[in-house]
């Protein structure tokens, strides 16, 4: 997996090394926080399903179209959401996007009959579109290339640490409120619960964020200059290696753009499976106590986040990008593939859905170091939403596709093939991405 590469020269390193630290100290935690709440938001209506189906009598297709609405929204929005972060700044629009979304997220409790739940849906969709790209960006302009691939491991891990934590605690939660209290079923507790601390964490943004490397007080002069002329160095490469021009109209006709968009939606073929119907799989192989389910969800997401980080470390220092997105994904497509072709042995079916996790989260957080190792300044905040929104129309076609085979077959079997090609596929298809443009 080694390449050989030419390193970019970086000014005054043991400043520089100190910037990084106080930068990764000083931002990544409280992100990954926001981020966590983010997946949290996005996917607790996959344990919410375990009652609220019954409760409201929907079906498998109708939980799968509400749970894929959202991601039309987020398609829809995707790009203008980015073009106004980087227009007015991440602080204050990441402020804005984080309570529209929280807010929705927990008036799901209201939800009585499909229309509702699909508005609903559509509408948090629309709010939380620009938060993913957004960081994304905003990373960019803190770290160069070199540095980003730990940084997005490190950020993104708070995907399976929502499911390693999210997972016990949804269960809890419909235990615990199972009486009804306050005339709120369990489920209903679970949205307002989980979506009111993203609305307290985006007035934190507000206050906590800077906007760039010029705003940020707790550097240094020498720091914030040495930063900065990383980053000029690290354009002035991406520039050298980009055939992407710096207006949206470029990117949109960029083949390597359109690309990267089909391949970041098999990756999120996978990802979404795993996130919206785990649960469902686990209570199939015969555990009904939603607390058990909960428990057994998590060791998944646990095995993923110790792979992510592993994963983020080995491409930085080998400056190898390509083989660490496609191999993680092949990772998935075996997983998945055990879990159907073994879908009555317990042990078996844990080890699969483990692999296929950690492969599908391991593979969605490096992808991140492929387009933005290529793309410019200017170009980044059109060109990462427009392959962000690509990829979330799997977000889609992948519930909507299993809920609908489950409610034909009456079982998720047949879905996990599909999805486990898909995956595949993507496998294949990252080894297309020229290596000079990415292995830095």
């Amino acid at each position: 997996m080694n390449t050989t590469t030419t390193a970019t020269p970086w000014p005054a390193a043991s400043v520089l090394d100190g910037a990084y630290r106080k930068a990764s100290w000083h931002l990544i935690p409280f992100i990954f926080v926001c981020y966590f709440f983010n997946y949290l938001d996005r996917v607790n209506v996959g344990f919410a399903k375990l009652e609220m189906l019954d409760a409201l009598q929907l079906s498998n297709t109708v939980y799968g179209l509400g749970a894929g609405i959202f991601f039309i929204g987020y398609v829809l929005s995707g790009v203008p959401s980015n073009l106004i972060l980087h227009k007015i700044g991440a602080r204050r629009w990441i402020a804005v996007m984080m309570v529209a979304w929280g807010s929705l997220s927990a008036c799901m409790l209201f939800v009585h009959n499909p229309v509702s739940f699909y508005v609903l849906r559509f509408f948090t969709g629309v709010a939380e579109a620009g938060f993913f790209p957004g960081m994304v960006l905003y990373f960019t302009h803190w770290f160069p290339a070199q540095k980003r691939g730990q940084v997005m491991a490190l950020f993104m891990s708070a995907i399976p640490i929502s499911g390693l934590v999210g997972g016990p605690l949804s269960g809890w939660m419909l235990q615990h409120f199972s009486a009804g209290q306050a005339g709120m079923a369990g489920w209903q507790w679970l949205f307002l619960l989980q979506g009111l601390p993203t609305v307290l964490l985006g007035v934190g943004v507000y206050f906590y964020l800077n906007d760039g490397i010029a705003q940020a007080k707790w550097l240094s002069t020498d720091e914030k200059a040495a930063m900065q002329a990383a980053l000029a160095s690290d354009e002035k490469q991406r520039q050298a290696n980009s055939s992407v021009g710096q207006s949206f109209a470029d990117v949109v006709r960029n083949g390597n753009v359109w690309m990267l968009g089909v391949l970041y939606f098999c990756i999120q073929m996978g990802v979404y499976a795993i996130n919206f119907w785990l649960p469902s799989i686990i209570k199939s192989l015969g555990f009904q106590s939603s607390v058990a389910v909960g428990w057994l969800s998590a060791i998944p997401y646990l095995c993923a986040a110790i792979f992510m980080v592993w994963a983020g470390r080995s491409a930085d220092r080998r400056r190898e990008r390509r083989w660490h997105v496609s191999l993680p994904m092949l990772m998935g497509f075996t997983g998945l593939m055990m879990a159907a072709n073994f879908s009555s042995n317990v042990v078996v079916v844990m080890v699969g859905l483990s692999m296929a996790t950690m492969g599908a989260l391991a593979a969605l957080a490096m992808f991140w170091s492929l387009p933005s190792a290529f793309l410019g300044s200017a170009a980044a905040a059109a060109g990462l939403a427009l392959i962000n929104s690509l990829g979330q129309i799997a977000g889609f076609v992948s519930p909507f596709l299993v809920g609908w085979i489950k409610d034909a077959t009456q079982s998720t079997d047949t879905a996990l093939y599909i999805l486990s090609s898909v995956l595949l596929l993507g496998a294949i298809l990252v080894l297309r991405v020229p290596a000079k443009l990415v292995n830095r």
